[in-house]
């Protein structure tokens, strides 16, 4: 059966110890939480995740923590991505035997291959696994991006159903959603361009933010559902400094800061990635004062260890 893919999801991180192992009960804690609000799910093993830092064993145990703690009808999609194919088969087939309802494909880069190694990767990865495939994109990290015409090609397959983008290029989202087949799903990536991501057809974000702001997010994507232009516009500009600062600016340390700030369990991030800087962390609560997430209506949580308006 095809997830729904629509919506908002958040590509959630790995909380660590001091120590540098998984946190499960701070894992478990978030989860709870986000079970609060009308996120459709929880992307798990992501760039986010730190999933390069995770043994394969941890992976499957983080999935299969999440996919316990998540709330009824909330979607659990794992990343799968490995460099080889036959690992990235295998990952996605345990992923499938633990519970999660789709496979987040990130694309080989080391040896950076070419369109038809690469298409030939993803079609031999949906062949075998038990469960639909989403291909995902983001040249940041990898190096490569997977152009309109190689999404909309890999789109045709029946295993192949969706796109997180995380490329922030409106026009080739606008491609893709133009040469593939209507039931395909394309995600934004980022909640930079959420507001015109939805506008050409998105059908929703897989957003880091959503990790500390789910309820703005998710008024966003509905403020453009229901046409009301100027709000959305309004809202998108004021999300758009908090995003960029736990993504381009600070990354994962960052966005670890902020979960902390706004009352969920953020943890260490593992070494090599080191803990951001009680100067970055002053200007990361600044950020985050000013786009109102640190007192989040709708039961999100506010300050750390402070509950903010219902």
């Amino acid at each position: 059966m095809k997830p729904r893919l629509a919506g908002v999801y958040p590509p959630i991180p790995t909380p660590f110890t001091r120590t540098g192992d998984v946190d499960f009960d701070g894992l478990t804690a978030n989860i709870h939480k986000w079970n609060e609000t009308r996120l459709s799910g929880y992307v798990v093993l992501g760039s986010n995740g730190e999933s390069v830092y995770l043994t394969e064993s941890e992976k499957v145990d983080v999935l299969a923590a999440t996919i316990g703690a998540a709330g009824e009808g909330k979607e659990v999609i794992a990343g799968t991505g490995c460099e080889s194919t036959a690992a990235t088969i295998t990952l996605s087939q345990a992923a499938a035997e633990v519970g999660a309802v789709a496979a987040l494909v990130l694309n080989p880069h080391f040896f950076g291959l070419s369109d038809a190694a690469l298409e030939a990767h993803f079609v031999a990865v949906a062949d075998a696994s038990p469960i639909p495939v989403i291909v995902y994109n983001v040249p940041k990290f990898t190096g490569t991006n997977l152009d309109a015409p190689l999404v909309s090609r890999l789109a045709t397959h029946a295993n192949i159903v969706g796109l997180k983008d995380s490329s922030g290029n409106l026009g080739q989202m606008s491609s893709i959603l133009g040469g593939s087949p209507s039931d395909f799903r394309v995600l934004s990536g980022t909640a930079n361009i959420v507001y015109g991501a939805c506008l050409m057809g998105c059908a929703g974000a897989i957003s880091a933010l959503a990790n500390i702001a789910p309820n703005p997010l998710l008024d966003l994507v509905d403020l453009v559902a229901s046409g009301d232009h100027q709000e959305a516009r309004e809202l998108q500009l004021r999300l758009l400094p908090a995003n960029v600062a736990i993504t381009a600016t600070y990354g994962v340390p960052g966005l670890k800061a902020a979960m902390d700030m706004c009352g969920y369990a953020g943890g260490f991030p593992r070494k090599p990635l080191l803990p951001i800087s009680p100067e970055e962390e002053s200007i990361i609560r600044q950020i985050l004062q000013t786009a109102g997430l640190l007192w989040l209506r709708g039961g999100e949580t506010g300050r750390r260890g402070e509950e903010g308006s219902k």
